[in-house]
């Protein structure tokens, strides 16, 4: 159940976030009114309601871009607009020009993420993009998940048709939904093989590293919590050593100390070849992954491991002091 009070900016300003997954808070003056908060510290409004025999959750909006009273008079406006019945529409569509309008309604993400959906959909679903939605067969769907390669990449276009025909029953364009009668996509999911034990051995072996450039790049994997990208293509201008910043990130002690030992003559922190700076030391990687006889260890392992671990914070000072803690258990070993 979710906890209880009176919703007001003092209190949900200074929320906890969660370690993993979602917190629900209910309104005392709303209860209708509810709000979820991540293990990234978003926060956002939703209200509950069941609809042809369904829970869904709708939402309203993300605190603090609305703010409290505006959810609050937003309430019965969201679920009367929900209770409506859904009117069907006799202009057909076809898939490809659906997709734009899903895209559009449904989709918020970074322009990185955004452009690689769409890669994704042009690659995927091109067998689909000349037929009207409304005349999409389960067999259709069927072949076009069959023909994709890879049991995860075939699992996430499966979830994302159903999305898509999901929006299209909402929004009156089909009647039925192809895919309610499709099994559900077999995945073995990787093991991901590194522990508290093997990150102190991968430490130890990143340390014996001839490299200087390499050694602190793979360091910095673990004392950074950030994916390998934004690591590699870290830059010393984004740096602010008088408040151990990273940007708009706090850096753990760890890093502090690490990236102040780096010579400072350069554009990236860690330069590649030519102009560029370091993007995928595969070879050097496996070298030291195999030295911490850890084989099949990759990079975004490592990233997941730290991040999984730590217990996010809004407050910069209180994630740095989390970062910290965290890095001084891993590393504590009797």
């Amino acid at each position: 159940m979710a906890h209880q009070f009176f919703f007001n900016p003092y209190i949900l300003d200074n929320l906890n976030a969660p370690s993993r997954g979602f917190d629900v808070v209910q309104d005392i003056s709303e209860p209708r009114l509810r709000l979820y908060i991540t293990s990234r510290g978003v926060k956002t409004f939703f209200v509950r309601k069941r609809i042809n025999g369904r829970d869904r959750r709708i939402i309203i909006g993300k605190y603090p871009d609305m703010d409290i009273e505006e959810a609050r008079a937003a309430v019965a406006t969201a679920l009367e607009d929900a209770s409506k019945k859904v009117s069907i529409k006799r202009k057909k569509i076809l898939f490809s020009d659906f997709i734009q309008v899903y895209l559009k309604n449904r989709v918020h993400r970074s322009v990185r993420s955004y452009d690689k959906l769409v890669r994704s959909i042009n690659m995927h679903f091109g067998s689909l993009v000349d037929k009207r939605i409304s005349d999409i067969t389960t067999d259709d769907v069927r072949k076009t998940i069959g023909a994709i390669k890879g049991g995860a990449i075939a699992t996430r276009m499966h979830e994302l048709l159903q999305s898509i025909f999901r929006y299209a029953m909402e929004t009156g364009y089909v009647t039925a939904n192809p895919l309610l009668s499709l099994p559900r996509q077999k995945q073995n999911r990787r093991v991901r093989p590194l522990n508290k034990y093997g990150l102190n051995r991968l430490v130890e072996s990143i340390n014996s590293y001839p490299d200087a450039v390499m050694r602190a790049a793979f360091l910095m994997l673990v004392y950074g919590f950030a994916t390998k990208n934004q690591v590699f293509s870290m830059q010393w201008d984004d740096l602010d050593f008088n408040r151990d910043m990273w940007g708009e990130r706090p850096l753990s002690d760890k890093a502090v100390v690490l990236l102040q030992d780096l010579p400072q003559d350069g554009y990236w922190v860690f330069p590649g070849r030519g102009h560029g700076h370091l993007t995928d030391p595969r070879v050097a990687w496996e070298r030291v992954v195999a030295d911490a006889d850890i084989p099949d260890l990759t990079m975004d392992d490592v990233y997941k491991f730290v991040t999984r671990r730590l217990v996010w914070a809004g407050d910069k000072e209180d994630l740095r002091h989390n970062m910290n803690e965290l890095l001084e258990d891993l590393f504590d070993i009797e």
